[in-house]
């Protein structure tokens, strides 16, 4: 078995069924739909209800409930009172806090998708990188960024930074 770097360029171009006028758009689209988008996945994130209750696992939060559980055995259900619905109000506004943060998160991450130069029905363009699939043919210039697997199929000047 021979890998792609071992491969000349047409080989590659056969086995991955493209071209160097690149995939047509209908193709490029039947890609994404088979493989997906070119994205990492994402862990799955905790419901709004175990981030809730996450809030109640600090060591503090936990000397408090011991505390709210002693007051409420000796008779004080006043302070015991007290101390739990200040741990239930903390405990809210640490889920909201944790919330919003989730969400500003996830629109910087919308504002950073990188944009790539393909070649698709023999036009160059640009796209979000999440658009990338199989069998494109990419164009880079000095100082791009490289957000997939790819093999050089021409390159005229080619340079890599020394430290990687």
């Amino acid at each position: 078995m021979k890998y792609f770097y071992q491969k000349d360029s047409e080989e590659i171009l056969s086995e991955l069924e493209t071209s160097n006028s690149g995939l047509s758009e209908n193709e490029a689209k039947s890609r994404l739909e088979k493989h997906g988008l070119n994205k990492l996945p994402e862990a799955p994130r905790p419901s709004a209800f175990q981030i809730f209750l996450n809030q109640f696992k600090d060591l503090i939060v936990l000397i408090l409930i011991v505390a709210a559980v002693i007051s409420g055995f000796t008779g004080d259900h006043e302070s015991s009172i007290v101390i739990i619905i200040v741990l239930i109000i903390n405990a809210i506004l640490g889920t909201t806090q944790t919330l919003n943060a989730q969400r500003s998160v996830d629109s910087l991450k919308q504002l950073s998708v990188p944009k790539v130069k393909v070649i698709r029905n023999g036009v160059k363009q640009e796209i979000n990188s999440e658009q990338l699939t199989v069998g494109d043919i990419i164009e880079f210039e000095a100082g791009d960024m490289i957000v997939a697997d790819a093999r050089i199929i021409e390159a005229s000047s080619l340079q890599r930074l020394g430290c990687l």
